[in-house]
Formats: C-alpha cells, sequence, structure tokens
C-alpha cells in the first residue's frame, strides 16, 4: 500500500521517459492509494500533465510549483476545499470530478490561473448549493467550459449582475454545510473508537492453543503422550482458524450490510478494511502454501535427466551452465536441462539473444564431426539397400575388342567422288559419278556438240 509520493514511485511510473524526472513532462500515478502529495514539484518541475486521480489525497498541496503544468486530474479522492494551485501559471484544466468539496468559496482561489479555460465539480456537494453554476461563472471569468457545458456569453452577463445576492446565497449554504461535516467528523472518530474498544474485548481463542509453534531443536524423541497432546493441539488450532474464518465472514458481511454517509471518512474506514481482509488472505493463502521438494537434475546412478520448468524469458534473469554431455539453463529459480545426444565443446560454445525473435540462441559444436545414432543407422542400411537395387536392375552395355574382330565398312559399299564447286553459285559440295567407268561402250565423238 502507497500512503505518498516517493521518488521510487515517480521513477517507476517515468518508464516511458527513461526514468528520467527532470525532462518529465506527463505522469500517470492513479490508483495508487496515494494519500499525500509529496517530491511532485520538487523532482517533476516540468510537468505539464498529471494524473492523480483514483486515491485518497485530503489535501491539494506540493504542486504549486509547477509552473508549466496545464492540465491536472484529481477526480476520485477525498479533496473538501480548492487550494495551494497559484502558482501553476499555465493551468488550463483543473479536473476535481466526485471529491468532497463544500466549500465553495474557496474557488476564488482560481482567480490567479487567468489561462484555466475548463473546470470540472460534479459530484461534489457544492454542486447541489442552489446558484452554483451562477455562482462559478461570475467568480471566475476566465472560464470557458464548467462541468463539460460550454459557458454562453449571455449567461456570464446574468450571473455578474446577481453576483452579490448569488454570493451571500453561497455562503450561508456554506455554513450549513460546514455545521454538517463537523457532525459527521464527530461522529467517525466515536465510531472509531469504538471499534478499536470491541478489538480489545474480543473472544480469545480456547484454551490449549496459543497461537505459537515450538521446534524440537535437541531432536528429542517424543513420547506417545505428548503425541496425543500435539495432536489434540493441531486439532483445536483447526477449530480456531475455522471460527476465526467464520467470525470474519459475519463481520464483513455487517460491515457492507450497515448504512453510512458517504464522507471522507467512510471513504477511508472502507480502503482500510478491504487493506485488512486482502491481508488476511495473504497470509492465509502462504501458510496453506507447502515448499516444494528439491528437484532431482541428476541421478544416484549419475544420469543427467531433462527438464524445464521455467514459463518466462528475462535476459537478466538467465543463467546458462554447458556442460560436454548436457546444457543446464536457470531462469530465476526454474530449471531447464537438456541431455545432449553427443559431446560437445563447452569452451567454444556461445548464448545470445536472437534480435528478431527474442529467443535464446544457444551455440555448442561437437567434439566429432559425425553422430552414429539409430536413425543414421537406418538411414545408411536403406541407402545400401538401394544402391545394390540399382545394381541388380540397370542396363550394361557389351564391350568388344576390336583387334580381335573384323566387321565389313558398311559405310563406303559405294566409292563416290567429290567435287567441290567454285564461285559464288556452286557453294555445297557436289557428288559426280565418273562416266568413264560406268559405260564401257562409251564412245566420244567429237563432231556431237555438247548437250549441256
Amino acid at each position: 500500500m502507497c500512503l505518498a509520493v516517493t521518488e521510487d514511485l515517480l521513477r517507476q511510473r517515468a518508464e516511458h521517459n527513461n526514468r528520467e524526472l527532470f525532462s518529465l513532462e506527463e505522469i500517470s500515478l492513479h490508483q495508487q492509494e496515494i494519500e499525500k502529495l509529496e517530491y511532485i514539484d520538487k523532482l517533476c518541475r516540468n510537468l505539464k500533465i498529471l494524473y492523480l486521480q483514483n486515491n485518497l489525497i485530503p489535501k491539494i498541496e506540493n504542486v504549486s510549483k509547477l509552473k508549466k503544468l496545464e492540465y491536472l486530474n484529481l477526480a476520485l479522492n477525498n479533496i473538501e476545499r480548492i487550494e495551494n494551485l497559484e502558482g501553476c501559471e499555465e493551468l488550463q484544466k483543473l479536473d476535481l470530478t466526485a471529491n468532497f468539496i463544500g466549500e465553495l468559496s474557496s474557488i476564488e482561489i482560481l482567480k490567479h490561473n487567468i489561462h484555466l479555460k475548463e473546470l470540472f465539480l460534479v459530484g461534489n456537494p457544492c454542486t447541489e448549493f442552489e446558484g452554483y453554476r451562477q455562482f462559478v461563472v461570475a467568480t471566475l471569468h476566465q472560464l470557458k467550459w464548467l462541468d463539460s457545458k460550454e459557458i454562453e456569453r449571455s449567461e456570464k452577463i446574468q450571473a455578474l449582475q446577481n453576483y452579490r445576492q448569488l454570493e451571500k446565497q453561497i455562503r450561508d449554504q456554506e455554513q450549513v454545510y460546514l455545521l454538517k461535516r463537523a457532525r459527521e467528523k464527530e461522529e467517525a472518530l466515536k465510531k472509531i473508537q469504538e471499534k478499536q474498544k470491541k478489538k480489545e474485548k474480543q473472544i480469545k481463542p480456547k484454551p490449549g492453543f496459543d497461537g505459537r509453534w515450538y521446534t524440537d531443536i535437541n531432536h528429542i524423541k517424543p513420547d506417545p503422550l505428548e503425541d496425543t497432546q500435539n495432536h489434540q493441539q493441531k486439532e483445536t488450532e483447526k477449530e480456531y482458524q475455522e471460527w476465526k474464518i467464520d467470525k470474519d465472514d459475519e463481520e464483513d458481511r455487517a460491515f457492507w450490510e450497515e448504512p453510512t454517509p458517504y464522507t471522507p471518512e467512510s471513504r477511508l474506514e472502507a480502503h482500510r478494511h478491504l487493506e485488512e481482509k486482502r491481508r488476511v488472505k495473504e497470509n492465509i493463502r502462504g501458510q496453506k502454501v507447502k515448499e516444494k521438494p528439491p528437484r532431482t537434475l541428476i541421478t544416484a546412478e549419475g544420469n543427467v535427466l531433462n527438464m524445464n520448468e521455467p514459463k518466462h524469458l528475462d535476459s537478466s534473469l538467465i543463467d546458462v551452465d554447458v556442460q560436454p554431455t548436457y546444457l543446464r539453463v536457470m531462469v530465476k529459480d526454474k530449471t531447464f536441462q537438456l541431455v545432449l545426444p553427443a559431446e560437445v565443446k563447452p569452451d567454444s560454445s556461445s548464448a545470445k539473444r536472437s534480435q528478431t525473435t527474442g529467443h535464446l540462441v544457444i551455440r555448442m559444436p561437437k567434439v566429432c564431426k559425425f553422430i552414429w545414432t539409430d536413425t543414421i543407422q537406418s538411414y545408411l542400411y536403406i541407402n545400401s539397400t538401394l544402391r545394390n537395387m540399382y545394381r541388380l536392375y540397370r542396363v550394361e552395355k557389351l564391350e568388344v575388342d576390336p583387334s580381335k574382330y573384323s566387321f565389313p565398312d558398311v559405310a563406303n559399299i559405294i566409292q563416290e567422288k567429290e567435287r567441290i564447286g567454285q564461285g559464288p553459285i556452286n557453294l555445297q559440295q557436289q557428288k559426280v559419278i565418273d562416266t568413264e567407268n560406268s559405260y564401257v561402250d562409251f564412245e566420244d565423238n567429237q563432231d556431237v556438240p555438247p548437250l549441256i
């Protein structure tokens, strides 16, 4: 539970600015159970946007030095009056929705914030005053919007005309409200005192259990009588725990069913009640959690076991241990252990985080080049079988020695003469038959002219 704003909280919520506060311009501190504002105006001078909604802040303080602050959200807190905002010179928007502001005249302090354009007061007791809106419009001339509704020029003129009458009317209603608040504070104080006395007079646990545990540091062997007494003590403790849980449930039901006015005190009381219930549940849950037995990573026979316990991966919490026959990765208290199929070189191994996928990449070079496993042996057997089948069914050509055998030259059975033509027309070789050898009775007569 966070009661006040601390430097550690500010740096934690400034992760978007590399945890730097001097240059921080926007920060969100909503739902942090803050009850007091501190350090903000000293450490975050350049803030422009500040979210503080849904906390338990009773007073506006330590923000007046934020000269550059433009938007302040204080909705759903326990604020009862507007104060300490004069130094926020650049303030343009102020959200005070669902607080306990009853001193409506305290808005006069906002006259110094000349750049203030939007103001939210819806959900405060002052909004039930007669003439509330007209009084705010007439008091703060710089406003453009009030409770998400634009202020018209005619509305402003009419409010200024009736300002004196509105001011007296508002102050009379304020006095009535302040008297009512004084009575509520007194009743809340009496109620707290009564509850304190009731807790002191609560029924004590049954005899036989004093709420303490004893440890036998001397390891003395207990006798049967002591065992019986210890068993009865445990039974008594169990009955007391059940009775206490039932009683707490009844008190919780009575607390929420009791009619209570909605005041800063009742809101704070409800928060305290929820915190106490949460703390009790955490204690019970812590008692029920049993200590886990130590994990067995290596058996008594020396066999290394596979194990995978981590569910997340953070570089700053990873410890990698490479051994010749196994790999062990520790993430916080979780163990990931893997038995390797072959021996590796730990000195040459490396572990890096992938820049693209974020995976942890571990490279471990092998000591030998090949790993003889059943899978590879089966593959080699299948491969040799296929090779034998190929040899069995392939077609082989018959080779003959030409020196021992002679064959007829079929290509040169018919002898031809070749004549190569000359000139641009006869570019190809032409086969000319020797006419002299072809016709035996041929006679060449000189008187007969050539046929061509």
